[in-house]
């Protein structure tokens, strides 16, 4: 997984603000994005081990920058006892992290948008908005992804594959379990995608208006 925090300082990053965890598989593209409520190690460990327990399958790396809240001792430690690979972009080098930063703007940027968030109130609302978000995005949602590169004519000519849901994508894994895929069939076939966007909406809306 790719790990990043997505800022909603609006125009100072001075004082507490609400930051998003953004989490993303780079191989499935399934995605988790959780709020954070306060930016330290102790709070972005704690949405780490929730966003563990919320994907369809095991955990088996971590892709962080080289921010503080990342690169600490306490999950450091915690990747070495749960024997997870934790390794970390270069700094400066944003394409690192292609996959986490497309989904900061695509899904988080896109609907959260850059106004300042501070209080326990946004943090609820925020939260709430990213348990609709994430069933709406990795069930309903097909990305495409990248295949392959070639250069031509002094021009990168990019190759994809056809576009899918990462839950799609996980019934195409040979890598997981068959009751797992069990599980995501009950979950899906509860869900209707109009109703998790208009409560996306809704609760977006809300967000604005309490930020007024």
């Amino acid at each position: 997984m790719e790990i990043d925090l997505v800022a909603h300082c609006g125009d100072t990053v001075e004082g507490q603000f609400v930051n998003t965890l953004t989490c993303v598989d780079i191989s499935i593209g399934w995605t988790e994005c959780l709020a954070v409520l306060t930016r330290n190690k102790q709070t972005v460990f704690e949405a780490i081990e929730i966003m563990r327990t919320l994907l369809p399958f095991d955990l088996l790396g971590i892709d962080s920058d080289n921010g503080s809240e990342f690169i600490n001792d306490l999950l450091f430690q915690y990747c070495q006892y749960q024997k997870i690979n934790f390794i970390r972009s270069r700094p400066y080098y944003k394409n690192d992290q292609a996959d986490v930063e497309q989904k900061n703007w695509s899904v988080v940027r896109r609907l959260i948008g850059y106004d300042r968030f501070e209080t326990e109130a946004q943090y609820n609302l925020m939260q709430s908005i990213y348990q609709d978000l994430r069933l709406y995005f990795n069930f309903f949602q097909p990305v495409l992804k990248l295949v392959s590169k070639e250069h031509v004519d002094n021009k990168v000519i990019k190759h994809y594959d056809i576009a899918a849901t990462p839950y799609q994508r996980v019934f195409a894994s040979n890598d997981i379990q068959f009751e797992v895929k069990a599980r995501l069939i009950n979950l899906y076939v509860q869900l209707n995608p109009v109703r998790l966007r208009n409560s996306i909406d809704q609760k977006v809306d809300q967000l604005w208006e309490i930020s007024r």
